[in-house]
């Protein structure tokens, strides 16, 4: 081996590499102006490499060394992955930084930015493990007792020098680094939310996001410049005047063709004239088919401009929209001469929870002007494990964030979501938008020591929302629930379709179940309907299947021809499709507002003598439905109940009964909302929010005076019990259309390793991918219908249990073979 060279990986040497995460680090870090810390911990996160047992068996991995000739020649497949290199850097900075400030502010400041060096392949580690006892409960503390044997530390550091490394990192002076931390520290601690005092679990938890944030800068920062090592990474300056000239002049040529264009021009209008405020949060309440999509981009395309921001991220609910809402914003923003694309879509499950190196190299992490994405993304960012999600946290910062139909906010998630989404806004430079026909009171939140949204009393894009509801109103509710026989039979439900089809020849009915769908699909095929008038939507087929019966049910309606849909929720939330009448399952009703904004969408339903009418959207309670395990379907359906039975007058989708809606939903179920965590999980009952905070349900914390550390969250645990839905799901690939060849083509990049490549199909085949639940990925793997693409953790689907009727399935419907790897 020759001395001194010492290498990070085959392509790169050591140095070159620290030097480069520790100034893209840096960048990223001053976002919320930490950028010493940014680079200082990307400068320490690799120092262990330098010794001599980890350039052994890089060096033997590579075949530099020779096992017959060279007695430094170790077998580096029984070495992989089991020398420590990101303990030497975090001890010395951790204790370094303890030898100053008092009151532990030095100690503070180190274990805030040890713990990101210490965890950057593995995910934040715990600083107090929930299901230990004792001593090794306190795994921070732990790693930092490590022995200089196990960590190398002395030899590591004799040995920078050769790389003139140690005068850079003596650059930086730790009075002033804790001194800069401190200040930031305090503000968050002392900072005052809805005029009171935060309290000190509040606290805590910001603590836990000021580490998670610098977290994410250092994992970006190294995934960067270890997939492009040779490559000179330029910082993205976004030039919104080009955006904003396109979509305003892609604005002007949207013909205003009714009454309802009008309204929805002006509403753009108004959102455009608060572009320019200061930053913060904001409601933008619309009702459905007002123009949500693009008047609050037209905000945000000026409001970015302005405060010089970095990006736009658009978070919707459902993958199923994801694509037109993409599609919508590219057509206005994105010309072909363009050298990169404006627009990135990310909602996807193809990123395997156990990474490779692979994966992590080829993971996506946001670093588009424009981001489309879900809410179960933007909550994996913020709260999942490991280091896939947290990567793009940093890129929340100095950017705005549109929240679209907020109202689908997992119940479990809302103090975890409120009191991110403050500490985005006030202390990383983030503005956001929740933009909904249904506000859902964030701000009036019963349990005030969870905090709430600090929402100011005249943050809103709209002025007179009363009005607008007024103006908009094109649809009538019909409550026909029976509750007191027990709800509505089949032959009775399918009798109301076929009655109101005929009658109207475009009708959609929306249900709450995937089973339901079908069941309905397939008995209203066998009542002389064609194959061409009748569709089915659910999640098992994937987004270009979806795309393409879209297509094909707006040009029927276009050319009114006959249509009848039949579809599970995914179709609610701003789907741009226009029917004259909506048959909907009982569900919240805030689902039923969004049902309605797809029954006469346009306000261009007439009558027979050519009046213009408003559609009719029919609430009907099925007698046979079970949904125990969708417990916010469930809750939703009886406090909807609830308020069609006290119903006096008025709409029932005025403001008034959608907040009275909310005060009822969230009263029934305010104890959920900081993520209730069972006693089997860990031992005794806590919640997600303790966890990340001041963990106050561990009875060690209160035991061990002086032992426990002063950050206190338990994150890797937080981090893999959390799931943003009940059931998680795992992506597959589909060989639908394109997807085959995209499957084929995956498998030989995989081989052969082209990360760029790897990279460009895995955001490809996001299109023809399914998310399915463990059940159903069960069934599957019991079949041998699902394949694994070269030990990734990517997998693709058998095509003989893909349909074109209903997707996926779990039983074969054709019968051929396809491993096509």
């Amino acid at each position: 081996m020759i001395e001194h060279k010492f290498i990070a990986r085959p392509d790169q040497l050591l140095a070159d590499h620290l030097r480069g995460v520790g100034k893209k680090a840096r960048h990223f870090a001053s976002k919320i102006g930490l950028a010493d810390c940014g680079e200082l911990i990307g400068l320490l996160h690799d120092i262990g490499k330098y010794s001599k047992e980890f350039q052994d068996y890089l060096y033997s991995a590579i075949g530099k060394l020779d096992p017959d000739t060279d007695d430094d020649y170790v077998n580096h497949k029984d070495k992989k992955g089991k020398i420590d290199h990101s303990t030497a850097g975090a001890q010395w900075l951790w204790r370094e930084l303890r030898k100053y400030g008092g009151k532990g502010q030095g100690e503070l400041c180190g274990q805030i930015l040890a713990l990101c060096i210490v965890s950057h392949h593995s995910g934040l580690i715990d600083c107090v493990k929930p299901d230990e006892i004792g001593e090794k409960a306190f795994k921070f503390k732990e790693r930092m007792r490590k022995t200089e044997n196990k960590t190398h530390l002395p030899e590591c550091f004799e040995k920078i020098d050769c790389d003139n490394l140690l005068e850079q990192i003596g650059k930086f002076e730790p009075k002033f680094l804790i001194a800069t931390m401190m200040k930031k520290i305090v503000a968050i601690t002392m900072a005052k939310q809805c005029g009171l005092q935060i309290e000190n679990r509040i606290g805590a938890f910001y603590h836990g996001l000021l580490t998670k944030f610098l977290f994410s800068c250092l994992i970006d920062a190294d995934r960067i410049d270890s997939a492009n090592p040779n490559e000179k990474y330029e910082i993205p300056i976004v030039q919104w005047d080009i955006a904003i000239k396109r979509f305003e002049q892609g604005l002007e040529k949207l013909s205003i063709k009714n009454s309802i264009d009008y309204i929805r021009r002006k509403i753009s209008d108004e959102c455009y004239s608060n572009a320019l405020r200061e930053q913060g949060i904001y409601t933008l309440t619309v009702p459905t088919g007002g123009g949500k999509t693009y008047s609050s981009l037209r905000y945000a395309l000026h409001h970015a401009k302005k405060h010089k921001l970095d990006h736009i991220i658009y978070i919707i609910p459902y993958t199923s929209i994801i694509e037109q809402n993409a599609e919508a914003i590219r057509k206005l923003i994105e010309h072909d001469e363009d050298e990169q694309p404006w627009v990135l879509e990310h909602h996807s499950n193809l990123e395997p929870e156990v990474q490779t190196w692979h994966s992590k190299l080829a993971a996506e992490n946001w670093n588009s002007p424009i981001i489309v994405t879900t809410m179960v993304q933007f909550l994996e960012v913020l709260f999942g494990s490991g280091t896939r999600g947290v990567r793009r946290l940093h890129q929340l910062a100095n950017s705005v964030l549109i929240f679209d139909e907020i109202q689908t906010l997992p119940i479990k998630c809302v103090h975890l979501f409120c009191n991110s989404l403050n500490f985005l806004v006030n202390h990383a430079k983030t503005t956001a938008v929740l933009c909904t026909a249904t506000q859902p009171l964030l701000n009036e939140l019963r349990l005030s020591e969870y905090g709430q949204l600090d929402i100011p009393e005249n943050n809103t894009l709209i002025a007179n929302v009363d009005q607008s509801f007024k103006d908009l109103q094109r649809v009538d509710i019909v409550d026909k629930c029976n509750f007191k026989s027990g709800g509505w039979k089949t032959q009775e439900i399918c009798d109301l379709i076929l009655s109101e089809f005929n009658a109207k020849k475009s009708c959609l009915v929306i249900v709450n179940t995937k089973n339901w769908a079908q069941k309905l699909y397939q008995y209203c095929k066998e009542q002389k309907i064609t194959a061409e008038e009748i569709f089915h939507l659910s999640t098992n087929q994937c987004p270009a299947h979806r795309k393409k019966l879209f297509d094909k049910i707006k040009k029927r309606l276009n050319e009114r021809l006959p249509v009848l849909c039949i579809s599970t929720q995914l179709i609610e939330a701003g789907v741009d499709i226009d029917f004259a009448v909506v048959i909907r399952f009982l569900a919240g009703l805030d689902s039923i507002a969004q049902a309605a904004g797809r029954c006469n969408r346009n306000g261009e339903l007439k009558d027979e003598f050519g009046n213009l009418i408003n559609g009719v959207v029919y609430v009907v309670n099925p007698e046979d439905e079970k949904i125990d395990s969708l417990p916010d379907i469930k809750v939703g359906k009886d406090v909807t109940a609830r308020i069609f039975q006290e119903q006096q007058s008025g709409s029932l989708l005025s403001p008034e009964k959608i907040k009275q809606y909310f005060r009822y939903y969230f009263f029934e179920r305010a104890k959920e909302m900081s993520y209730l965590l069972p006693k089997d999980k860990i031992g005794y009952s806590t919640s997600l929010f303790d966890l990340l905070s001041t963990n106050s349900q561990n009875s060690l914390i209160g035991n061990c005076e002086g032992k426990v550390p002063l950050l206190q969250q338990s994150f890797m645990t937080a981090g893999k019990l959390f799931e943003a839905i009940d059931a998680p799901t795992q992506a597959v690939i589909v060989p639908y259309g394109e997807g085959e060849n995209l499957i084929a083509e995956l498998c030989r990049v995989a081989k052969e390793y082209n990360s760029k490549r790897y990279y460009e199909l895995l955001k490809k085949t996001q299109r023809y991918s399914v998310n399915i639940f463990p059940n159903v990925w069960q069934k599957l793997k019991e079949e041998k219908a699902i394949y694994e693409i070269q030990n990734e953790g990517i997998y693709y689907l058998d095509e003989r249990y893909y349909s074109e009727d209903f997707g996926l399935s779990t039983e074969p419907v054709v019968f051929m073979s396809c491993n096509i790897c």
